[in-house]
């Protein structure tokens, strides 16, 4: 399918009021994209992550409910989107063993929708799907790559799993322009603090200031590629840039146990994390993957793209954004 090229080309980012979302805006708006945005109902999207990052005047936001096909497809007719980018859908996989009908619905009825509203406009809309690198499951410490066997061992993984299965469907049968980005997590302060990066974070700050309930968390041992999050938009951009659709694990190929990042964070403000954190035997998930890793090999040679700050650095950056804004609501309430 040829690409036309406009002179400003318009993204429409379903998922915009999440950490992803925010920061693919940012990031398309700095190349000169006309950027749009989706939510069920606009005038209470949660815009915070916008606000922080001074974007929300700068994108639009369109009413839709993408579980409705018909709709789906005149938003993609109004706008006529060059690229799609859909980070949209429940996103915890705690959660999802308390909602796997909301969670696969969220993910993968959502995702079909889209797949076929491009189908069926026969529009040149490039179309990116935000994987998970969970969708592999525990592959025995090794680390996986994009001829990875799929294991989805949570509602979270099946959802993202069946929905990668059809963007593969529709690249193949349908010619429709769509690839996955199997992503590795990847963390910022804009994460919210049902994540347990921003969980720690948090708790760090307010130990630090003189809180002294500890901090409760589960298996400390599990490992994972954690990156920052800014350098993934980055990447899931490019991926749209391309000749031909690819999917591609986006990771920085070094997994380090959550207890480093706890260490980092508590570190940032002055703490033994040791003397502040306990094991909770009731945080301790099912079927939990123990060791996930991961090689971006694919992507470094396809896009140019590597994954640069490390975990220490993620953890600082996260914690000194926390205190700043911890500081602002100090000094607005003075």
């Amino acid at each position: 399918m040829a690409r036309i090229h406009r002179p400003q080309p318009t993204a429409l980012i379903c998922g915009i009021s999440g950490q992803d979302g925010a920061y693919l805006a940012a990031h398309l708006l700095d190349q000169g994209y006309r950027v749009v945005g989706t939510s069920r109902n606009p005038a209470t999207c949660d815009r915070r992550g916008l606000a922080a990052l001074g974007l929300e005047r700068r994108v639009a936001i369109k009413a839709l409910d993408p579980s409705d096909l018909e709709a789906t497809g005149a938003l993609l007719e109004a706008i006529r989107p060059d690229e799609l980018y859909n980070l949209s859908g429940q996103s915890s996989i705690a959660l999802s063993f308390e909602q796997p009908a909301v969670t696969f619905q969220s993910i993968a009825g959502v995702t079909v929708n889209l797949l076929e509203a491009v189908r069926v406009t026969r529009l040149p809309t490039r179309l990116f799907f935000a994987g998970s690198t969970a969708m592999y499951g525990d592959n025995g410490g090794e680390p996986v790559d994009e001829s990875t066997a799929i294991r989805p061992s949570d509602p979270y993984a099946q959802a993202k799993a069946a929905a990668f299965a059809q963007v593969i469907q529709y690249r193949r049968l349908h010619g429709v322009w769509a690839c996955t980005g199997i992503l590795s997590n990847h963390e910022s302060p804009l994460r919210a603090e049902r994540f347990v990066t921003q969980k720690i974070t948090a708790a760090a700050c307010r130990i630090a200031a003189g809180v002294t309930e500890p901090l409760a968390l589960g298996d400390l041992s599990v490992e994972r590629d954690w990156g920052w999050a800014p350098e993934y938009v980055v990447a899931m951009h490019a991926m749209l840039q391309t000749e031909r659709p690819e999917d591609l694990v986006l990771a920085t190929g070094v997994s380090v146990a959550l207890e480093a990042f706890v260490a980092e964070a508590f570190a940032c403000v002055g703490l033994d994390w040791r003397r502040h954190v306990v094991c909770d035997e009731r945080l301790l998930r099912r079927d939990e993957v123990r060791r996930l890793r991961a090689d971006p090999g694919r992507a470094a040679e396809r896009l140019g793209w590597r994954a640069e700050t490390t975990i220490g650095e993620v953890a600082r950056k996260m914690v000194e954004a926390r205190l700043f804004r911890d500081q602002a609501t100090v000094r607005r309430a003075a």
